[in-house]
């Protein structure tokens, strides 16, 4: 199982035992957008390589208000 905390400055994830973080420069380059916009999904995607996703997707700007 996948854990993303997000904050205004990156995620703080623990995947498969390892925690680590994403910077907010680093998921923006990834996806192509700004921090704000990119979803938990997007996020999720570039963690696992096949994630399972559950639910609507949501902003990041909706989750660190």
């Amino acid at each position: 199982m996948t854990v993303l905390s997000f904050d205004e400055q990156g995620v703080d994830v623990v995947y498969d035992g390892t925690e680590f973080r994403l910077e907010k420069a680093l998921i923006e380059d990834a996806v192509g957008k700004s921090y704000p916009d990119v979803t938990d999904h997007e996020v999720l995607k570039i963690v696992e390589p096949e994630p399972s996703l559950s639910g609507e997707p949501r902003q990041i700007a909706e989750i660190v208000e």
